[in-house]
């Protein structure tokens, strides 16, 4: 699996236009054949940080993702709404999803 972090932080201006202005980029994405997950967060401790956590079956999901037409336009739009280069990891990890921590169980009540 093709895990991705992004860490996106954008124009103060633009802040709450961000996850709206990338609805269609993010509905298209979680439809592709090969998408795992693509989930969007932002910081708690810069709001003007939004933090996209991603997968991807294998590299070759992760190929027809970058060169769909969703994602060229979504580089467009966050290109214009970005206040510096984005930070990303980008890494091949085992597994298909996410899996549960062995530490952390509920408690009982």
């Amino acid at each position: 699996m093709i895990f991705i972090a992004v860490k996106f932080t954008v124009l103060v201006a633009e802040r709450d236009n961000w996850l709206s202005a990338l609805e269609d980029f993010t509905v298209a994405t979680r439809s592709e054949p090969g998408n795992v997950f693509f989930e969007w967060s932002y910081s708690v401790e810069n709001p003007n940080q939004f933090v996209l956590l991603e997968a991807f079956a294998d590299a070759t999901a992760g190929e027809a993702h970058v060169k769909s037409d969703h994602f060229t336009a979504a580089i467009g739009t966050m290109s214009d709404m970005v206040a510096e280069v984005p930070e990303i990891i980008n890494v091949e990890v085992p597994g298909e999803g996410w899996s549960r921590m062995a530490e952390v169980t509920p408690r009982k009540r």
